[in-house]
């Protein structure tokens, strides 16, 4: 072999050791690049792993959390029932409170007009003022009503039934002297005498006691006691000079005299 074709021979083998060389380097190079790929793959995948537990944790708990709104919402709906129903039972109960107000109102002012016929009254008669219950005026009233329609026996019954029902009324003074002169009116003089001088004993200053005192001296007259009529005549212009009756009393003794 010659020089020349040795040094052919040993270039061609160097040519194929650097080729060889060459493969290697990209062979080893490839193996390192898909590790390199395997690893960035897992990443991604445990990337991917974490993200998707991630979402489906999420996920769960907006379904908590949708679960929570709505039990809530029917919750509200509950309490707005409840309370629209609360807000009807208080409308109610205010419709009722007040029926009841204006039935105790109507039966308290019932309760008072009933009362009312049986409180006593105040009452003003002849210069006396006095309680009385309803009916003992009524009755009185009704009494003199009788004597002023000239039914002077009927008005006598009525005054006397009136004195026994109410011996202690404050109308007493007033029933006797309207009883004298229905008496004097039927010519029972006697008792009219009786009457008037019951009203001089119990109310000596009644406002009708001077016309008391005159008409029982009108009675004796009538009795024809006269000196007893003048009498009584007398003792009317002193216990009552002032009075209208004690001036007719004065006009009647100077024509007896």
């Amino acid at each position: 072999m010659t020089l020349k074709h040795s040094v052919f021979y040993r270039a061609i083998q160097l040519g194929l050791v650097g080729l060889l060389a060459g493969f290697s380097f990209i062979a080893h190079a490839a193996l390192f690049e898909d590790n390199e790929a395997r690893r960035a793959i897992l990443d991604l995948r445990q990337k991917l792993d974490v993200t998707q537990q991630g979402l489906k944790s999420q996920t769960e708990d907006i379904a908590v959390l949708r679960r929570a709104l709505f039990e809530l919402q029917n919750q509200i709906e509950a309490l707005k029932a409840e309370q629209s129903a609360l807000r009807g039972a208080n409308e109610q109960l205010l419709r009722e409170l007040t029926e009841i107000q204006l039935k105790q109102k109507d039966v308290l002012q019932t309760v008072d007009t009933r009362l009312s016929k049986f409180e006593p009254v105040k009452v003003v008669l002849d210069g006396l003022e006095f309680q009385a219950d309803p009916a003992e005026k009524r009755e009185f009233e009704a009494s003199l009503a009788v004597f002023r329609t000239g039914d002077f026996a009927a008005a006598q019954n009525s005054l006397l039934a009136f004195l026994r029902k109410y011996p202690t009324s404050g109308y007493a003074s007033s029933t006797l002297f309207w009883l004298g002169n229905a008496q004097y009116a039927t010519k029972d003089y006697k008792e009219s005498i009786v009457n008037f001088r019951k009203l001089l004993s119990i109310a000596p200053q009644h406002a009708r006691a001077p016309e008391a005192m005159l008409a029982i001296s009108n009675c004796l007259v009538e009795l024809k006691d006269i000196k007893a009529a003048k009498k009584a005549m007398e003792d009317l212009v002193k216990q009552y000079p002032t009075s209208e009756a004690a001036q007719t009393a004065k006009d009647r003794l100077a024509r007896l005299r």
